[in-house]
């Protein structure tokens, strides 16, 4: 996937679509802060944030579990 590359400084943003806006709020040293506008029902998270649930969610995928222990863990709600 190509990857656009823009400068901004302090106080500038970037629109995407219609309705996403990322503003840099403050730069300091190697870090930057950003600041998020999107509509409500638009998931913003960090990026190991998402490649976490959707590895554990393969490594779950693939566990095995025979039926005995899966209608167990349904009838005493352990599966949380």
């Amino acid at each position: 996937m190509p990857v656009l590359v823009l400068t901004r400084k302090v106080e500038e943003s970037i629109t995407i679509g219609n309705h996403i806006t990322v503003s840099i709020l403050e730069v300091r040293g190697n870090q930057v802060k950003l600041g998020i506008r999107a509509p409500k029902d638009v998931p913003v998270n960090r990026t190991e944030i998402v490649e976490s649930i959707i590895n554990e969610n393969i490594r779950a995928s693939e566990a095995p579990m025979d039926l005995a222990t899966f209608t167990e863990t349904f009838k005493t709600g352990d599966g949380q």
